[in-house]
């Protein structure tokens, strides 16, 4: 679990804009345009948390993002040096289900789908088996979120979801230059 949660970490926050789910006439437009501001470069510093909460690790990279279908689907990279990470996502609305989903896959070929309500701030992985044996899961929540700049953090459960615990916390700045 220890590799899972800072590759997954690292790969599966981009800037959701809501403090809570909006009625469905709004949700739609909501995300549409949480994915316009998603367009573009951003450098991110990534926190690790210790148990205690302490910042057991900080490393930085980039993530980019581009239209692949306007208003609908956006696809990116990230790109985390220190750690020799590279991943691809897949950031979309899907308006018959009424969700924004993410999806990741990094080097080692694991896919992850992180789904939240259209126009929400909050998203969860697909449960996954821990190292424990155990099933795990991870929630993503956004906050403090500008045109130029958002925080997320990602917390894990083994208990299924009675208690989280967070694993990381993350700032996305937007980075000069085109995109």
């Amino acid at each position: 679990m220890r590799r899972i949660l800072p590759a997954l970490a690292l790969l599966a926050s981009a800037p959701s804009l809501f403090a809570q789910a909006v009625p469905d006439s709004m949700a739609l437009q909501r995300s549409v345009d949480e994915l316009r501001r998603t367009v573009g470069r951003w450098s991110v510093t990534t926190e690790f948390l210790a148990p205690d909460g302490s910042v057991a690790r900080s490393v930085t990279g980039r993530y980019e993002f581009a239209w692949v279908v306007p208003n609908r689907v956006v696809s990116g990279k990230s790109d985390i040096p220190e750690m020799r990470q590279v991943s691809g996502i897949l950031f979309y609305v899907n308006e018959a289900k009424q969700v924004i989903e993410m999806v990741a896959v990094g080097g080692d070929g694991n896919l992850w789908v992180m789904t939240g309500p259209l126009g929400g701030d909050t998203r969860y992985s697909q449960a996954y088996t821990a190292q424990d044996g155990g099933t795990g899961q991870l929630r993503f929540t956004s906050y403090n979120v500008s045109a130029d700049a958002f925080e997320s953090k990602m917390e894990y459960t083994s208990d299924g979801g009675k208690t989280w615990t967070q694993g990381n916390r993350q700032r996305f700045t937007r980075a000069p230059g085109p995109g």
